[in-house]
């Protein structure tokens, strides 16, 4: 198979035999399951040495300022009850939709802040 799927974003059809790419994930709207077919190429290309892979059709990147850090990191969430003050929730309404989200945002910067600081100070929180 050849790995050039095209940029449709720029006009560029994907070649005739391409794998074609699955829409990007997004909140709402599911990723498709695999087919056997896909699943059957990644595990070809799973089952390789890193050596043996052909990444000749597929440039180097040298400009990494438009990366976005973290766009696919998606932690398995779990479902808690927490008590907190009025004002705090209502601060957090104030920003409109995903108000759960910024609190799930604003403590994992806690929670890589103090890290760091414990690992520097040998002390736990």
């Amino acid at each position: 198979h050849s790995r050039d799927t095209g940029n449709p974003e720029r006009g560029q059809p994907a070649p005739a035999g391409a794998i074609a790419m699955p829409p990007p994930h997004e909140k709402g709207n599911p990723m498709k399951t695999l087919t056997k077919e896909q699943k059957r190429d990644i595990a070809a290309i799973a089952g390789k040495k890193n050596k043996d892979i052909d990444l000749s059709e597929m440039p180097e990147v040298l400009d990494w300022s438009g990366a976005e850090i973290g766009k696919f990191y998606r932690p398995t969430k779990r479902p808690v009850t927490m008590r907190l003050d009025e004002d705090i929730v209502e601060w957090l309404k104030g920003f409109g939709r995903g108000y759960q989200t910024k609190a799930n945002l604003l403590l994992r910067h806690a929670m890589t802040s103090t890290k760091g600081a414990r690992r520097r100070t040998g002390k736990s929180a």
